[in-house]
């Protein structure tokens, strides 16, 4: 009996995670709820996180239900992990305002919602009764450390997960579900010694490995800050980045391979967002800036923002 259930798990955990291959999620992972004791180690680093105030001003980080996942979906046992791959093989035009990789394409939370949904109600159909839940990185979840116990990828220093063929070009997923799946070995730290992503921040705020200071942190800046202007510090080091910043992440070894560009059409550019001049974001209105955002994540940023930004890196380069 044991072995005709833990072979029936096994055939719907295959065929889970090749509904999600379908959706053009890969990697896939599954994780078995509590999860490994290396879940109670991250939880506690996120509250050491918290007590220091690296959060900034960010207080939704601070939601209790981010350190038990009970709380998100009653009898939890299982969630399916699942990544995209964001990494397009070519550059913004030179003298163009850079944006990070992550919101080139449409909005990653949409994209992600849509598909697993898909997944979902796949899944309850092969196990009636069965409930789930949809989580992106706007839901109160460990997600990165829940992928890392899915086996998608390590946490790095630079606190990105990264997986050993894909780097840490990835956007995550999250299916809650109250139905028993084999669980994937949880991934292996390969960062070793290294610590480029440490010594290329401009702003040093990566104070030690793994821990990011979002009050020092340039895409917490340019992306969240609500403040008029930018502190100064962070205006001497914000270069061209206007939205966002992947310096941690381009000199990362593990971006450094021959990397696949992703083929998900969502992912793709805009051309404005190759492009974009000092002048454009400065001069764009109100109007002309939600009409170009529309459908994209960058729409956190308000268009007086992306004047600041601008502002900033404008005063950085007289």
């Amino acid at each position: 009996m044991a072995l005709a259930f833990k072979e029936a798990e096994s055939q719907l955990s295959k065929k889970l995670k090749q509904k999600a291959l379908d959706q053009g999620f890969n990697p896939v992972g599954i994780a078995r709820v509590p999860g490994s004791p290396r879940i109670q180690l991250r939880t506690a680093a996120l509250e050491r996180w918290l007590n220091s105030g690296h959060h900034a001003d960010m207080n939704w980080m601070a939601a209790s239900r981010r350190k038990d996942i009970q709380t998100l979906l009653e009898g939890i046992q299982s969630i399916l992990v699942v990544g995209i791959n964001y990494y397009v093989n070519t550059e913004k035009a030179d003298g163009a305002l850079s944006i990070a990789r992550y919101a080139w394409g449409r909005d990653y939370h949409k994209v992600v919602t849509q598909r697993l949904k898909k997944v979902g109600r796949w899944l309850e159909e092969q196990r009636p009764g069965c409930r789930w839940k949809v989580c992106v990185d706007t839901s109160p979840l460990l997600d990165k450390a829940w992928a890392e116990e899915a086996g998608l990828g390590w946490i790095g220093k630079h606190s990105n997960l990264i997986n050993s063929t894909k780097g840490s070009w990835m956007v995550l997923g999250h299916l809650l579900c109250t139905e028993p799946l084999q669980a994937d070995k949880p991934a292996i730290s390969l960062c070793g010694k290294c610590q480029k992503c440490m010594d290329a921040c401009p702003t040093a705020a990566i104070t030690e490995p793994f821990v990011v200071n979002a009050r020092l942190c340039l895409a917490y800046h340019t992306i969240e800050n609500r403040n008029p202007q930018l502190p100064n510090e962070i205006t001497q080091s914000i270069g061209n980045w206007i939205a966002g910043c992947d310096i941690c992440q381009n000199v990362c070894p593990w971006n450094q391979k021959n990397l696949q560009s992703t083929k998900d059409k969502e992912m793709l550019p805009k051309d404005w967002i190759l492009s974009l001049t000092n002048q454009q974001a400065l001069s764009w209105s109100d109007k002309t800036w939600n009409e170009k955002l529309k459908g994209s994540a960058l729409k956190r940023i308000k268009p007086w923002m992306w004047r600041r930004n601008a502002k900033a890196i404008q005063a950085n380069t007289l």
